[in-house]
């Protein structure tokens, strides 16, 4: 013991001792605490988001479980109720939305009806057919008149018809005389009629709508017309544009007296085409371009002149057009120096410019197979005599036995 204070100073020590275990044990806990606290904070966030991706996706379920929506076309307005062609061609008085603005509901507008009471619940501006707005719409094509061989003559024509009006329409305002409207295009197949419209849209800077004709014969009754309509309200958005259509024939055939269903709705195209073609002014930027293998088979109205004002005919190359195209094809090609290109020319007499880019194709592989660098004169000669026997076969290469 301690003579001044008289305390044991023995238990100081395990007290002190204690004291620092406790601060110790203290800080623990509020470090735990803190860090509890944060994986709290952390999993509310997380429930949080879980819930609204949990929301989302009932909704998403909720939506998924209506039925789906008919579309239509407004045919008349009458007070709060509307006069609606559905997409199967069936006609329906229907109510209309009161949300949905008066100005919207016009007569031609594409709208969105309820499958049940068939109301209509929104109207789809701006909504082109999946067959119009997919079909090969090219802002430039990449396509030029250098890429063409052997058709000068055919070029300077349809640029005249086509490319003045759209570049200096001023000129014919002047003249006092109304541009063309249209070009029709006619020859064998592989002659480069395609290729001669993308040059022309790429010469005028005009977007490139191709589309082929059979597409625009459709099962129910309204619906090819529609798709013509669409075509030519697009082309005017787009203007200045080219509107090609490929094989017209299969929609611009002559009229009959004795026909199936199937048969006039192919007419009631055509003469939506016809309308179409009466409707725009000759001064507008948008411009036709049509191409058959089958001139004579098509109706009389579409040939007279304010619809396809210039029938041009692209007949197969001569032999110097088939040199100028054997050039422009083997431009980039690596061919051997002990080939000539004239004496080529001179044997494919009746070749299309496509059937002489198969036989330089031909020989082509023909090298790349053996592994050399370059085309020979015998793989030009081994790839004729596979195209000859390609052209021997009447179903597949005889023009005149398929198209004459």
């Amino acid at each position: 013991m301690s003579a001044d204070s008289g305390v044991d100073d023995r238990g100081s020590k395990p007290l002190q001792m204690n004291v620092i275990e406790l601060r110790k044990i203290i800080n623990d806990l509020t470090s735990n605490s803190q860090d509890l606290l944060t994986e709290k904070l952390f999993l509310e966030n997380e429930v949080n988001q879980l819930k609204k991706r949990a929301s989302r996706l009932d909704d998403e379920i909720r939506i998924l479980k209506e039925p789906p929506f008919i579309v239509g076309f407004i045919q008349d307005i009458e007070g709060n109720d509307a006069i609606v062609r559905s997409s199967n061609g069936t006609i329906f008085q229907v109510s209309v939305n009161p949300r949905i603005e008066r100005d919207l509901l016009k007569p031609g507008a594409r709208v969105a009806m309820n499958q049940d009471t068939l109301a209509i619940i929104e109207v789809l501006n701006d909504g082109w057919d999946p067959l119009v707005s997919t079909s090969e719409i090219i802002e430039k094509p990449n396509t030029s008149f250098t890429d063409i061989g052997g058709m000068q003559e055919v070029i300077n024509t349809i640029r005249q018809a086509i490319e003045l009006p759209l570049t200096n329409p001023a000129a014919f305002e002047k003249m006092g005389l109304a541009p063309p409207k249209g070009v029709l295009l006619t020859g064998p197949p592989g002659t480069g009629k395609t290729m001669l419209a993308k040059a022309l849209a790429n010469s005028t800077s005009a977007t490139f709508l191709g589309l082929v004709g059979s597409e625009l014969a459709q099962k129910y009754i309204g619906e090819g017309g529609r798709l013509v309509r669409e075509l030519f309200e697009l082309a005017k958005e787009k203007s200045p544009a080219i509107i090609f259509i490929d094989e017209i024939d299969s929609i611009g055939s002559k009229r009959l007296d004795s026909s199936t269903s199937g048969d006039r709705e192919v007419q009631r195209t055509l003469m939506q085409l016809l309308a179409e073609m009466d409707g725009f002014e000759s001064t507008n930027s948008v411009k036709i371009i049509a191409a058959t293998n089958r001139p004579e088979l098509l109706d009389k109205a579409l040939l007279r002149p304010g619809r396809f004002d210039k029938i041009i005919e692209i007949g197969l190359p001569n032999s110097d057009a088939r040199l100028e195209i054997l050039k422009i094809i083997t431009k980039q090609v690596p061919l051997s120096n002990k080939l000539n290109l004239n004496n080529l020319a001179n044997k494919t007499e009746g070749y299309s410019g496509a059937e002489l880019k198969a036989l330089v194709m031909e020989a082509g592989m023909r090298a790349i197979s053996q592994e050399r660098e370059s085309v020979s004169n015998d793989d030009l000669t081994h790839a004729l005599s596979m195209i000859e026997d390609n052209r021997k076969d009447s179903l597949r290469n005889n023009h005149e036995g398929l198209y004459g």
